[in-house]
C-alpha cells in the first residue's frame, strides 16, 4: 500500500466537493419533502376517517419494513415494468436522481410521519378543545395551535433523524450516483489509491455527524421545560424568612 499520501487528498477535492455539493442537494430536498409529506401523513393516521388513516398506516408499516436500498431499487428498475404492464408501452427509464430523490422522500415521509404523530400525541387534548372553544376549525387548530408546540416537541429528535439521513446519502451509488462516498470511489480507482481517499470521507463523515449530534444534545438540553422553568423560577439563596414565633428573641 505505500505509505499515505495526502498529496492525492489534495488533488481529488474537486472531485470530492462535487460529490459533496450532490450530497447535500439530495440531504436537503428530501429532508423538506420527508417533514412535508410526514406530516400529511401523520394527521392522515391521526384522523378518524378509516378511508384516511389505513392507508397511511399501510403505507408507514411497508416503507418502515424494508431495507432504504431497496426502495431505491424498486422505483428505478420497476417503474418501467409497471409503465409497461398497465399501459402496454415501452415504460422510459427513471433517472438515477429522479429515483433517489422520491425513493428518500418516501423513506423519509415515513419515518418523519411517526416522529411528527407522537408530537401531536404529546399535546395535551385541552389545547385543541381550547382551539376550538375560541372558533377554530380542526385545520385552524391544527395549524395554529397544535402543531407548532408538536415541532417545538420534536425537534431534537427531527434533527437526529436528519443526520441519519445525510449518513444515507451515500447509498445513492446503487444507481450510479456520484455523490460525497461515489467521488471518492471514482477518484480511488482513477489513483489507485482508494485507502486515502476513503478515510477522508470517513473522516469528514465523522466530523460532520458528530458535530452534528453534538448540537442535537445541546439543543435538547437548552429546550428541556424543567430548565426553562428553573431558569424563570430561581429558587432563592439565602436565609429563610422567619415566621410566626420564630421571629421572638
Amino acid at each position: 500500500m505505500g505509505d499515505f499520501d495526502f498529496a492525492i487528498i489534495i488533488k481529488s477535492l474537486p472531485l470530492l466537493w462535487k460529490g459533496m455539493l450532490l450530497s447535500l442537494q439530495l440531504f436537503a430536498i428530501a429532508l423538506a419533502g420527508g417533514i412535508f409529506f410526514g406530516t400529511l401523513l401523520a394527521m392522515a393516521r391521526l384522523s378518524s376517517f378509516k378511508v384516511l388513516s389505513y392507508p397511511a398506516a399501510g403505507f408507514v408499516n411497508l416503507i418502515r419494513a424494508i431495507p432504504f436500498i431497496m426502495a431505491i431499487f424498486w422505483f428505478y428498475f420497476l417503474t418501467p415494468m409497471l409503465v409497461s404492464k398497465f399501459t402496454g408501452q415501452q415504460g422510459e427509464a427513471v433517472g438515477p436522481f429522479t429515483s433517489a430523490i422520491v425513493a428518500f422522500i418516501m423513506v423519509e415521509a415515513a419515518y418523519y410521519s411517526e416522529i411528527i404523530r407522537a408530537g401531536i400525541q404529546s399535546v395535551p387534548r385541552g389545547q385543541p378543545w381550547s382551539a376550538y372553544a375560541l372558533g377554530m376549525n380542526y385545520w385552524q387548530a391544527m395549524g395554529y395551535v397544535v402543531l407548532p408546540q408538536a415541532f417545538r416537541n420534536m425537534v431534537p429528535i427531527m434533527l437526529t433523524q436528519a443526520i441519519i439521513l445525510f449518513q444515507d446519502t451515500s447509498l445513492v451509488y446503487v444507481v450510479g450516483l456520484k455523490e460525497f462516498l461515489g467521488a471518492a470511489s471514482t477518484a480511488g480507482q482513477l489513483t489507485g489509491r482508494s485507502v486515502e481517499l476513503y478515510s477522508f470521507v470517513a473522516v469528514v463523515f465523522f466530523l460532520i455527524c458528530f458535530g452534528a449530534s453534538k448540537a442535537v444534545k445541546f439543543l435538547q438540553v437548552y429546550m428541556d421545560p424543567t430548565r426553562q422553568r428553573s431558569v424563570k423560577s430561581p429558587v432563592p439563596t439565602g436565609s429563610l424568612p422567619l415566621t410566626g414565633d420564630q421571629g421572638g428573641g
